[in-house]
């Protein structure tokens, strides 16, 4: 039986993300870390026939309906491939040079009045996660704007988040992405990301 999910080629090379993510951290972060959730998860499926033939979107919005004796497992996993293909497709190399478009600029000036006070609610809300987690700008049901923090590999989308919204950017605070450079400083690893988000990606996300 083949695997039911599978990892998409990075858009990039390892080592494209420099100076601001090393070379090291991606190619660990991608070929262990996200692989062992691809696996973990496809193995969950494999045992699972009540998950066999879902699409991860399913999978993840409907964490509720897991079969209790893997639903901590699933949620883990799901989420954790989820979020990194996610978190991939976000970043882009710094000479990209991307720029939000102009709806989603006007709905962040409109929120936040302009991109500094943007980037530093986001910043303190991804410092404000206690351990692991992810912190996500997010699009409500209504269209409105809001940042939120996830523990672990929880995310908005999941039925079981406290807080629910269209991801549209995210960042992932876990050691394993920024401890070999960053080493304890979390906040020169969130100040390095804004160098290399891909606002193409973000202003697509948007207006879908």
């Amino acid at each position: 039986m083949a695997d039911a999910f599978t990892q998409k080629a990075l858009p990039y090379g390892f080592g494209d993300l420099e100076p601001y993510i090393d070379k090291m951290t991606m190619e660990i972060h991608y070929t262990k870390h996200h692989a062992g959730y691809v696996k973990n998860l496809n193995e969950a499926v494999a045992a699972t026939p009540e998950l066999q033939g879902k699409t991860l979107d399913d999978i993840v919005m409907n964490i509720k309906k897991v079969p209790e004796d893997v639903r901590t497992k699933v949620r883990n996993n799901a989420g954790g491939h989820w979020n990194h293909s996610f978190f991939w497709e976000t970043l882009t190399p710094a000479s990209s040079k991307t720029t939000t478009n102009d709806d989603l600029r006007a709905a962040l000036m409109s929120k936040y009045n302009d991109m500094d006070t943007f980037k530093t609610e986001f910043n303190k809300a991804a410092t404000g996660v206690f351990g692991s987690g992810w912190a996500w700008l997010v699009k409500d049901a209504k269209g409105n704007l809001d940042i939120i923090g996830t523990p672990n590999q929880d995310n908005p989308l999941m039925d079981i988040s406290e807080k629910q919204g269209k991801p549209l950017l995210g960042v992932d605070v876990w050691e394993h992405a920024y401890y070999l450079k960053y080493q304890n400083r979390r906040a020169d690893y969130l100040s390095a990301y804004w160098n290399i988000i891909n606002w193409d990606t973000v202003s697509q996300r948007f207006a879908k």
